[in-house]
């Protein structure tokens, strides 16, 4: 099943697909968001925003928005 990353709850991992902003694109790639990359959201902020992941061994905090723009397909 393939949706956005912003709507996995804390501990639930999925593999990067793809990304729905040409914009974010560079920004979220050299990140270490890449497709076919493990991602972990790790927590979720008291308001949803921002998250903290963890992708290629680093932790990440994203906005809300730029997670909106990732698509992953579930782990679990």
């Amino acid at each position: 099943m393939v949706t956005r990353l912003s709507s996995l709850k804390p501990g639930q991992t999925g593999i990067i697909k793809e990304f729905n902003s040409t914009e974010l694109l560079l920004k979220l790639m050299e990140m270490g968001c890449v497709p076919g990359e493990l991602i972990i959201v790790e927590q979720v902020a008291p308001l949803g925003d921002p998250i903290s992941v963890t992708v290629a061994d680093y932790r990440l905090s994203l906005r809300l928005d730029e997670a909106d723009q990732i698509m992953v397909e579930l782990n679990n």
